[in-house]
């Protein structure tokens, strides 16, 4: 059943098993910090939706919200992998072991392989497009004016971010800094430049210049 916990600004959580399930393991495996982040990435993605007059599968892109930065989970820091790889695995195996339909599996597990990767996103199928729009609302504040003041309100009351611009870049940093080689030609290389002393970026004109082909 629903409860007030379960909704914001008129968005609810699905009333699912799967849905229920996922909440609780993302609250028992992940940061109060990744948890309310996980939950406004829905509220917000679900908002930027109707807005857009988008249709949805809800529990698809709940499912790709809560599982999105499941990866920087300290058992994922030395995969070797991005992140956000890690993450939309984790979610693979979450909805295969429930019997959820392949094509579900796909929807969500690009959803979250690709939440860090602007400009892509937007032009996928709904659910991929509005977990990468969730997570761009509350972490870097794109489209802020595009929802109201009570919108934003009735989320952040319900799921709040002291300090979140702080702590969430610290979660980042700690996340990803064993394997600094995953963050080749992605945003998160500006967060180890800023945070991890001595880290250097990839780069992708030496990278060609400096390969094995003669010319």
């Amino acid at each position: 059943m629903t409860t007030d916990l379960d909704m914001a600004a008129g968005v609810k959580v699905p009333a699912t098993t799967l849905a229920r399930e996922a909440t609780e393991l993302i609250r028992d495996t992940t940061s109060e910090l990744i948890y309310h982040h996980s939950r406004r990435v829905y509220f917000f993605g679900g908002l930027r939706g109707r807005e857009r007059d988008l249709s949805f599968d809800p529990e698809l892109l709940y499912l790709g919200a809560m599982f999105h930065d499941v990866g920087l989970n300290e058992a994922f820091h030395a995969s070797g992998h991005r992140f956000e790889v890690d993450s939309a695995n984790e979610a693979k195996r979450f909805l295969q072991a429930h019997g959820v339909p392949e094509d579900s599996v796909r929807r969500v597990w690009t959803a979250i392989a690709l939440h860090t990767t602007p400009g892509i996103p937007e032009f996928m199928e709904p659910e991929v497009a509005l977990v990468t729009a969730g997570v761009e609302y509350d972490v870097l504040g794109i489209g802020y004016g595009d929802l109201s003041a009570e919108e934003r309100e009735a989320v952040v009351a319900l799921h709040p971010r002291p300090d979140f611009k702080n702590r969430i870049l610290r979660a980042f940093t700690d996340g990803i800094r064993s394997k600094p080689e995953t963050t080749f030609g992605n945003v998160k290389a500006d967060v180890l430049e800023h945070f991890v002393p001595g880290f250097e970026r990839g780069d992708f004109v030496r990278t060609i210049l400096d390969s094995p082909w003669t010319e």
